[in-house]
């Protein structure tokens, strides 16, 4: 579901407060994104054991220890009219040691993030585009997105103004190799 609020300059705060209020149904994720308020529907299972598998790579096989957290928000910046998107990502990478997740509030700035984890799943073109852009202008350094439609992951990095700079992209099947602070070779056989 897609609620469209078109805000004026003096508007944004009413539509921070609109979305901060919303009584959204058990399991759903709400997010404001491009200055439309998003609410998708709970995961299925075979895009869980995706986001499962990935998230158990990062924990078990990068060079740096890392936490990694399902569905933190982010504040994000925004473009236009639209000063601040606040986003979810389904999984967040930061380094363990900087225990950037602990009392933090359930809405946090992307500084000391490394990495933002997508997969697809109903609101595909959100995820390819939408979110891409929000995390390039949030600086987060790398964007992983897994698009079961296309079978393929691609990691974005090296983020500037509303998008990253490079992407390497593989066919699921195919390993990816990941850069520092990861560095080892995610595979994708598992995204079958």
């Amino acid at each position: 579901m897609t609620v469209t609020y078109e805000p004026t300059a003096t508007d944004q705060e009413t539509l921070l407060e609109y979305f901060l209020g919303l009584a959204v149904p058990r399991g759903c994720r709400a997010e404001i994104i491009e200055g439309q308020i998003v609410v998708a529907p709970p995961a299925g299972g075979d895009r869980e054991d995706c986001l499962s598998t990935l998230i158990w790579q990062f924990i078990r096989f990068s060079a740096t220890e890392m936490d990694v957290s399902e569905n933190k928000g982010l504040v994000l910046p925004g473009r236009g009219r639209y000063a601040r998107n606040h986003v979810v990502p389904d999984a967040t990478v930061a380094p363990r040691r900087l225990r950037h997740f602990r009392g933090a509030p359930p809405w946090m700035p992307p500084d000391g993030i490394s990495l933002a984890i997508e997969v697809t799943g109903s609101t595909a073109h959100r995820v390819r585009i939408d979110k891409r852009h929000c995390c390039a202008r949030g600086a987060l350094p790398h964007y992983l997105l897994v698009d079961r439609e296309t079978a393929t992951t691609t990691l974005f990095s090296d983020p500037s103004g509303d998008d990253y700079r490079e992407s390497h992209s593989v066919a699921f099947g195919k390993p990816l190799p990941l850069p520092a602070p990861f560095s080892f070779t995610l595979e994708t056989g598992d995204f079958l």
